[in-house]
């Protein structure tokens, strides 16, 4: 049996699965982020070892699983953030995540030194303070006594994997997250690194995803309660792992879109797209050789759940399903009225830190269900816009199969596929995808599967097909959402802080 690990931003999922990757039990032990103004978002990476252990142990004991029968571990983790060690590996400061959005004038310094377009065809990504390169300059600026004392730069699931092996590397799929990594060599990018100020020496080694790193050190299978024989596959970063897990695998497979905190649209495809307007990104696949072309935005299903908390009488308790199926009453009613998504900035399709979100054309008559049915608007109208900056590019979409959190409500994939115009399915693993795409690749990694596997471990079991007057109709309420914003951004430039 294998066990796989999900670093994500709110918590760590274990999870129990057979040689095949077919699951058979799960446990999700939850942490804190530090989000504060001025961009700020941080983690401390202890948490995430200490959610590991916890996880493991509780998954072993509530599955009542023999822990001798455990042969192999994996672990899949959120993507481009920092976590920055001494001699000793031992963190610094702690971790600044992906959401963190303080490097503006360290992407500004990347961005005069190597060229925006250069460095977007080097990198299949543009210069943006989200990416980790950028995020270890801000350090070495402004926190100059914490940075003389870093010696290795790692991503969240290599912290762990160096925590269960004594040995620090990462993956292609980690690597093309960092905004470091040349995609046409699969190296470290040497005229990226001269233009940061940083030294080669900082960045660790890049592995396959399949790879085996190693076994489980002494400390680690006493911490965990598994045999030392357990060998732990290095895995990647979670937007390639839930391609896998949700049976993209191939050009053939088609898109698929996460709903989770962070929401993004993806496929694979056999070389890197590149939008002329540099509004989407490519990340090397953790099947060799592939890539997965991505749209993210900051916050899909965290706008989700900041309204849900902020209109629930118990924050602790939103009741999300009931706000979300209290809005389908007032689909026509909300014409006029507008959320825009940016809680924490925004990537695609705007690249703009700076970004707020803020309800547009509230009028006296609107209330909680229209705030609600807005806001999973604007989440649906913004990952439109990735769509049909892939379509420009010239890849094709015409079905997106969900998975993460919220792809569990049928309003809001009915939404979905009326705004896209495009079938929208459900599939078995929704809040699963990445520990099943984890185990695949951890199976592949000890010569027990290979990756089309993925694909037979799911199935579709909900299919939302638009309605062409809705689709009509939102197609121009999108280009409304499209205006807000653009009437918005001279102000947010100039108001930011």
């Amino acid at each position: 049996m294998l066990i796989a690990h999900d670093l994500g931003t709110t918590g760590n999922k274990a999870s129990l699965h057979t040689d095949e990757g077919r699951l058979l039990a799960s446990v999700t032990v939850s942490y804190g982020a530090h989000f504060a103004t001025g961009g700020i978002a941080e983690q401390d990476p202890a948490d995430w070892w200490n959610a590991v252990v916890s996880a493991t142990r509780q998954l072993t004991e509530s599955s009542g699983t023999d822990p001798g029968s455990v042969a192999g571990l994996v672990v899949s983790g959120q993507m481009m953030g920092a976590v920055l060690l001494d001699a000793a590996y031992e963190p610094v400061r702690p971790a600044i995540i992906w959401a963190d959005s303080r490097s503006s004038q360290q992407a500004a310094q990347l961005k005069a030194a190597l060229g925006a377009e250069y460095a977007y065809g080097l990198l299949g990504h543009r210069i943006d303070p989200t990416y980790s390169v950028e995020k270890v300059m801000w350090v070495r600026d402004n926190e100059p006594q914490t940075f003389a004392r870093v010696r290795h730069i790692a991503l969240a699931k290599d912290y762990v994997v160096h925590r269960l092996t004594g040995t620090l590397a990462t993956d292609r799929s980690d690597a093309s997250g960092t905004n470091a990594y040349d995609q046409k060599t699969g190296e470290w990018s040497a005229d990226v690194l001269a233009a940061a100020g940083l030294d080669r020496a900082l960045f660790p080694e890049i592995r396959e995803s399949t790879d085996v790193v190693g076994a489980l050190s002494a400390s680690a299978a006493e911490a965990l309660g598994l045999s030392r024989s357990v060998r732990v596959v290095m895995g990647g970063g979670d937007g390639p792992i839930a391609a896998v897990g949700s049976g993209v695998v191939s050009p053939s497979d088609g898109a698929y879109v996460c709903l989770g905190t962070s929401s993004w649209i993806s496929f694979a495809s056999e070389a890197p797209v590149h939008d002329p307007a540099m509004r989407t990104f490519t990340f090397d696949h953790v099947v060799p050789g592939m890539f997965v072309p991505t749209a993210t935005m900051q916050a899909g299903g965290a706008s989700i759940a900041w309204i849900s908390e902020v209109l629930s009488a118990d924050p602790a308790n939103p009741g999300v399903s009931g706000l979300v199926a209290e809005s389908e009453d007032v689909a026509d009613d909300v014409d006029g009225l507008y959320f825009l998504p940016y809680l924490l900035g925004e990537r695609s399709p705007w690249w703009n830190p700076d970004a707020r979100a803020a309800f547009v054309g509230l009028s006296r008559h609107h209330g909680r269900a229209h705030l609600t049915r807005a806001v999973l608007e604007g989440v649906a109208f913004n990952l439109f816009s990735c769509i049909q900056a892939f379509a420009e590019a010239g890849a094709t979409i015409d079905r997106i199969d969900a998975v993460g959190g919220a792809a569990a409500s049928d309003p809001l994939l009915r939404l979905l596929a009326d705004v896209w115009g495009v079938p929208v399915r459900r599939r078995t693993v929704v809040s699963e995808a990445n520990s099943l795409g984890a185990a695949v690749t951890g199976a592949v990694g000890l010569g027990l599967t290979d990756f089309g596997a993925a694909r037979d471990l799911s199935e579709v079991i909900a299919e939302f097909t638009p309605d062409l007057d809705r689709h009509r109709n939102y197609v121009r309420r999108h280009a409304e959402f499209t205006d807000a914003y653009r009437a918005l951004e001279p102000w947010y430039t100039g108001s930011s802080r």
